[in-house]
């Protein structure tokens, strides 16, 4: 068979199984036990067993149950509630304030959880209800969260980074560094763009009453609740970017920090504590099923030859390397809609990498543009996990529409800012030359 018929066949097929709604892992599992029995026999499925192994013991991977933990127990800790307490008391009364302090909120909790799910649920909680209570348009409202969210899987500490690092042999602590600055950077836009809405459409996002409004003591009394959230991002970040310890080491650091901030809160208990650790065990296992799925199903891939065909091929067309980059990324950007981030990155990196080296691109450098383009998969539909989430927790007026047309701006926002640490890669790059 030639490269473009197994190409075909490869990814026909997996298209075919997530049409028909088949879980991921066992879609790419499935598919490479069929596919490696076909092409080579069932001695030849012995593989897949040393290839899970493989894919699964790195020292590194041992962080992810740790970060997930992290969010899990900050979710419940009740530290969202004095955030967004804080915010509320420094930005309520201005025009668009609530939306402002939500994506501050969101930026600190990337910061401290390393995956989008905690600050979108929590914000959903709290926020959401606040804003529509006071006349916040749904658009708004909805899409300050979920993008807002989506930043925890760029900011470091990022579960997905670790991933992608490891997959693709690039420094998790320089993509930690990289990913700062392009987070801080999409912070930015999206609250230029909440405050200039605010501006040209005051209904869209009214300020809180004046019976509301707090006096300096009280603001600066509400600053407790920035205690724990700081020392946590400056004990797990600061250990990585420093290089004082590894990511695993940081991670751990992380967990038993947000059980001291719980206790402290004196919101740990029995139940509080079960939840986190059960809600751990289920996205570990989902995240390492699918690696093990996707891992066998790229290394047959690439096992056929036919990922150094593609490289040579598309080498081969002499095309400026910025156009086959472009390309990349509009691929990386239809994958987000349907498929999960994990399964992308065990996709296509094997793929994608040895043709980026190839036309001198730096690999942190495309390694964040890569985590971008992920972050912009949890928002586009249907697949946009951060949806699902906002909808989990929005009131019943809430439908999926709204939540689709609320995104709308903040995706554009997010290609802007792709597009911006494209033409300025230094955005990216400037902290991992200065930390390593």
């Amino acid at each position: 068979m030639s490269a473009i018929e197994i190409t075909a066949l490869f990814f026909g097929s997996m298209l075919f199984c997530l049409g028909m709604g088949v879980p991921i892992a066992i879609a790419l599992g499935g598919l490479a036990a069929f596919l490696i029995f076909f092409f080579w026999g069932p001695n030849a499925l012995s593989m897949m067993v040393l290839k899970a192994f493989g894919a699964t013991s790195s020292f590194e991977f041992l962080s992810i149950p740790l970060f997930v933990f992290m969010a899990a127990l900050l979710e419940r800790s009740g530290i969202a509630e004095d955030l967004y307490e804080t915010m509320y008391r420094f930005f309520g009364r201005l025009r668009g304030g609530l939306a402002v302090g939500t994506v501050v909120i969101c930026t600190i909790f990337a910061a401290m959880a390393g995956v989008s799910a905690a600050a979108t649920v929590s914000m959903g909680l709290l926020a959401l209800p606040a804003m529509l209570s006071r006349g916040y348009s749904k658009g708004l409202a909805l899409g300050c969260i979920a993008a807002g969210g989506s930043l925890g899987i760029l900011i470091p500490p990022s579960v997905t980074m670790i991933v992608y690092g490891l997959v693709a042999g690039v420094s998790v602590g320089k993509l930690y560094a990289g990913g700062v600055l392009p987070g801080l950077l999409l912070s930015t836009l999206f609250i230029s763009y909440i405050l200039l809405r605010s501006r040209l459409d005051p209904t869209a996002a009214p300020a809180a009453p004046v019976r509301e409004e707090f006096s300096w003591r009280d603001r600066l009394v509400s600053l407790r609740g920035l205690i724990f959230p700081i020392l946590l991002v400056f004990s797990v970040l600061g250990s990585i970017l420093t290089g004082f310890s590894s990511v695993s080491e940081a991670a751990a650091v992380g967990a038993l920090g947000s059980i001291v901030a719980t206790l402290f809160r004196r919101g740990l208990n029995w139940r509080v504590f079960q939840d986190a650790a059960e809600t751990t065990l289920l996205v570990t296992c989902l995240i390492f099923w699918i690696i093990i799925g996707a891992s066998a199903f790229s290394t047959l891939y690439t096992a056929m030859g036919v990922s150094g065909l593609i490289k040579d091929s598309i080498l081969g067309l002499g095309a400026n390397r910025y156009v086959i980059l472009l390309m990349m990324q509009v691929v990386l950007l239809v994958l987000g809609c349907v498929m999960d981030t994990v399964g992308i990155i065990m996709i296509t990196v094997p793929v994608f990498v040895p043709i980026v080296a190839a036309l001198g691109f730096d690999p942190v450098w495309f390694g964040v543009l890569f985590i971008i383009n992920m972050e912009i998969g949890f928002l586009t539909p249907p697949f946009g996990y951060n949806l699902f989430y906002l909808k989990g927790v929005a009131p019943p007026s809430v439908t999926m529409a709204d939540l689709y047309l609320s995104i709308i701006p903040f995706v554009v926002l997010m290609i802007l800012g792709l597009l911006i640490c494209i033409v300025f890669p230094d955005i990216i790059l400037y902290l991992p030359r200065l930390l390593f």
